[in-house]
């Protein structure tokens, strides 16, 4: 896509600049960008909370042998309970949680026991990533409920809220409710109602751009309101407010998504990703903060990556060498923290849908004491 700009009066042996060019496929989140920017700008509100997960597509067996999966386990086991137990902790003295997505069709008892003991150290927790082709709604469900069932089962792993086992998803290559224009990479139109009756609490894919498949809704914690029987599902919906309920299908915790400037002639798109080609950087977290979803007077922020790579996790964790980029990121956004005059607060992916949880019932309590004290004790749900 191009923007068409007024080209400067050309002088002999003068040379045009190349129009400006921006991301694949901005045409599905631009409008919704800009409108969105247009708010902030004109209602920039006076938030107070933060909260920061890191939701990572976790799949050490990706491309690799099981030799190769256990050396890509080793170096978390090793490194990442070290770098959370040195980082700042956040105002109720709790360290930062990664929440490991895992591949239903990675499965492997060993690679999964592994994960488990990281979860042990408190440093850690296990949600729901799948990549499926061609399946049926049946066959999806099939997967998924034996899937959970394992998870918990036999690994001890997600959580029980109401009484119900329940689950986060993220869908792999970015096809979620059969969005792929292709229409691969998944088959299953009505996907979002599905993975809300199989017990989904709330999904974790958006943004998925520069892909086709992001939502046209971006920077928002909404609910969708699709036709299940037309993909795409999440491009319509209501935005969860305070004591707004439950409004919709399943609830969608996205993570920021716009452009970047600095030292940048052209534009770079800003999606929240840890990576070796785009490590975290204190501008970077500002721009986070500025982009991130907001309910009320609390900001969500959702980072996310595909950190069981050997390059990825060299970057982040470090090498035991060289060190990596998750310790000062933690330093950078404890100081932005301080900075706005936001109070910290690193969660897992399910607390932090328990902090939303806890300020969209329809009866919310009132600001202070009492208030704040509820959000704190959903945000510390095991």
């Amino acid at each position: 896509m191009r923007i068409a700009i007024s080209p400067p009066r050309q002088t002999r042996g003068s040379r045009q600049d190349p129009p400006l060019k921006l991301p694949r496929n901005a045409n599905l989140w631009l409008p919704a960008y800009l409108r969105d920017r247009a708010r902030r700008l004109t209602k920039p509100g006076n938030p107070k909370r933060l909260w920061v997960a890191f939701t990572d597509h976790f799949e050490p067996c990706g491309n690799a042998t099981l030799p190769v999966a256990r050396q890509r386990m080793a170096a978390w086991q090793q490194l990442w309970p070290t770098i959370a137990g040195a980082a700042p902790r956040d105002a109720h003295g709790r360290p930062p949680c990664y929440t490991f997505f895992y591949p239903q069709e990675e499965y492997n008892r060993e690679i999964l026991d592994s994960i488990t003991q990281i979860t042990r150290t408190g440093f850690a927790d296990v949600e729901v990533h799948l990549h499926h082709f061609d399946d049926t709604a049946p066959s999806f469900v099939e997967k998924v409920r034996d899937f959970t069932a394992r998870l918990h089962n036999d690994h001890g792993l997600l959580h029980v809220h109401n009484g119900r086992l329940v689950f986060g998803f993220i869908h792999g290559n970015w096809a979620l409710d059969n969005s792929r224009p292709d229409g691969k990479a998944c088959g299953v139109t009505g996907e979002l109602q599905l993975l809300r009756d199989l017990g989904c609490y709330a999904d974790f894919t958006m943004p998925s751009a520069p892909s086709a498949t992001q939502s046209r809704i971006v920077n928002r914690i909404y609910w969708t309101t699709g036709d299940p029987a037309r993909p795409r599902g999440f491009d319509s919906g209501i935005e969860a407010t305070v004591g707004g309920g439950i409004r919709g299908d399943l609830l969608m915790i996205t993570g920021p998504l716009g452009l970047r400037f600095r030292d940048r002639l052209i534009p770079r798109l800003e999606a929240g990703e840890l990576a070796c080609y785009d490590p975290p950087t204190p501008y970077r977290v500002q721009r986070w903060l500025a982009l991130a979803p907001r309910i009320g007077d609390d900001i969500f922020l959702k980072l996310f990556g595909h950190t069981a790579r050997e390059d990825n996790a060299a970057a982040l964790l470090g090498t035991g060498e060289r060190p990596g980029a998750l310790a000062p990121m933690f330093r950078w956004i404890h100081e932005a923290a301080q900075q706005h005059n936001l109070e910290l607060n690193w969660v897992s992916a399910y607390q932090m849908f328990c902090a939303i949880e806890s300020l969209i019932q329809p009866s919310p309590l009132q600001p202070g004491t009492a208030g704040e004290t509820k959000l704190q004790t959903a945000a510390s749900a095991q």
